[in-house]
Formats: structure tokens, sequence, C-alpha cells
């Protein structure tokens, strides 16, 4: 009997559109979002399981099916049955982490099958970069088509930035910024990333001052009308709904809402003015793989993170 591919896709959408484009061979769901949580390098474990179920839990009030997710996992049981495994991920900082994951998990389990990549941004046809359940039948195809064959460099390197996420020192990304690899992205993410710790100056992390700049700039009606710009406007982050809801929860000490609609406060201006660093009063416990947000500030002077005053020791 031939053997077919095991495709890991980013979600149910990309699942759903290549099942109904008539993609051949078994697909392997991922729904995590490890770009936000505690996280461990060994994805196998049951610390790790548990950590991820607690952030879930604690963060979002959401219940962490463990069983669908070592049911999805076990499909890597059978990798006698495949040829090749196929990777569907986007040019963003949330699918890249997820990436760099899959591919350390794979790794973990000691699969040897040839690893390609199928990884959506720039198209031709548009001049904003583009998620692979946006793309047109033709265009996914082209991109299935053209898909790049990870060398053990590329794997290697993987690996490594997984074992840096879930470490204590984040500046160990740097040199990895200017890395050339299969990964055309990668750069853009791990730049994105070193800015989601808060600025040295304002406190604001990227993310958060855009979401200040989009109230300052606009008229807007509602926390709904804010999610919706701030999901067009987010560059190579690629958040979803809950997590930029919760970010715009967090940032209320800067604006004031009524039945007009969202306007900046006074805080909010001296925010972007970065006339106060506001880190503590956001308050932002967020944990970033092995790391806590606010024990380190982005110092855009010498372009590295910095210990938080107040943590240095």
């Amino acid at each position: 009997m031939a053997k077919k591919q095991l495709h890991i896709t980013n979600g149910s959408a990309l699942t759903n559109y290549l099942n109904d484009s008539g993609y051949q061979g078994d697909i392997f769901t991922w729904h995590e979002m490890l770009c936000e949580g505690p996280t461990h390098v060994n994805l196998l474990s049951d610390k790790f399981l548990k950590t991820r179920a607690d952030f879930f839990n604690t963060s979002y009030n959401i219940e962490l099916d463990i069983k669908a997710f070592k049911s999805e996992i076990s499909k890597l049981d059978y990798v006698d049955n495949y040829s090749e495994i196929v990777l569907w991920f986007e040019y963003d900082l949330f699918c890249h982490i997820n990436l760099i994951a899959v591919i350390s998990l794979i790794q973990q389990k000691k699969i040897k099958r040839p690893l390609f990549l199928v990884c959506s941004g720039r198209v031709s046809s548009s001049k904003n970069l583009k998620g692979l359940s946006e793309l047109s039948t033709e265009e996914l195809t082209a991109h299935y088509t053209d898909r790049i064959k990870l060398n053990e460099d590329d794997i290697e390197l993987a690996q490594t930035l997984w074992q840096i996420y879930n470490g204590k020192d984040h500046n160990l990304f740097k040199p990895f910024i200017v890395k050339s690899s299969s990964f055309d992205y990668m750069s853009n993410c791990l730049k994105a990333h070193l800015k989601r710790f808060p600025d040295s100056k304002s406190g604001l992390s990227t993310i958060e001052k855009n979401i200040l700049e989009i109230l300052e700039k606009n008229t807007i009606k509602s926390q709904h009308h804010l999610l919706g710009y701030a999901l067009n406007y987010q560059g190579f982050y690629g958040f979803g709904d809950l997590q930029l809801n919760r970010i715009i929860e967090q940032l209320s000490l800067f604006y004031t809402k009524d039945k007009n609609g969202i306007k900046l406060n006074r805080k909010g201006y001296e925010a972007l003015l970065g006339q106060h660093n506001f880190s503590t009063e956001i308050n932002d416990n967020t944990v970033f793989g092995g790391v806590r947000k606010l024990d380190f500030q982005f110092n855009k002077d010498e372009n590295k993170l910095v210990k938080t005053v107040i943590n240095a020791h």
C-alpha cells in the first residue's frame, strides 16, 4: 500500500479548507497558542499539559481538552504510514511559536520523515500579508506545490528557538534575527516578540501602543469596533479575538467609555508621549514561555531587553 502524507495545520479553519479542497492524506490539527502563557520544552510531558491547562483556566476561563490534544498528537505514533509530513503555518508570531514547538515535538518523538513547510504571507495579488485560509484555491495550490523541504539546519534552528523561548533570557533570540533559513518570516517574528515586552520609557508593548494609537487617530464607537481595528492592524502578531480583547481590557486605565464611544483619557496621551512608565499600573502578569513579561523591558536605544529595575537582582 502506498504511503500518504501527514498534514499538520495551524487550526480548524485550514483543516476544513484542505478537506474541502480534496487534499489527500491525514490531518493533525494544532489548536494551541503557545505564544502566550508558560510552557515547557518537553511537549509530551504531563507537566506541559498541566501548565497549559492551568493557564487557559486562569487567564481565559477555558478548560483545555487534554484528551483531544493527546488524540491529535497520537497521529504521530503511526509515522510508518506516512511518506512525509507537511507543516501548514503562517507568517505571524502566533503561528511561528507553534511551528517551532511542533518541529520540536516531532524531534522529541524521534520521527525521521521528510518535513515540508507551507507558509503564507506575501502574495502577488495583495499588498497585505495573507493567512492560509485567506488564499484562493489557486493560491493555496501554488503554495503547496512550492512547499519547502526543511533541512537539518532548519530543524536544529527550530529546536534551538524553542529552547530559548522556554528559557529565562530572550535576548538570546537576537543573533537569530539575522540568521538565514527556510523560515522567511522568522526574523520579523523574533523582532515582534522582543517588542511584546514593555518599552523602557512608556511601559507599553508595541501592540499596546498600537491600540492606543488607534484610539487617538480614529472615532471608535465600541470595544468591538476597536477590536476590529486591532485585528486588522497588528502586523506580525497574528493574535485572535480572545488575546486582543484581553489586552484591550488591560488597557482600560488609558481610555474612557460612554454612550458616544471610547476615547483616550489623559493617561492615554501621557503613555503615547512616553512621559511616564506605566508598566506597573498595567500590571500584566502574562508569561511568554519561560519569562514573565514584567521581568524585562525593551530598550530601543540598546535594541535589547533589559531587566526591570525592581527585578534586577
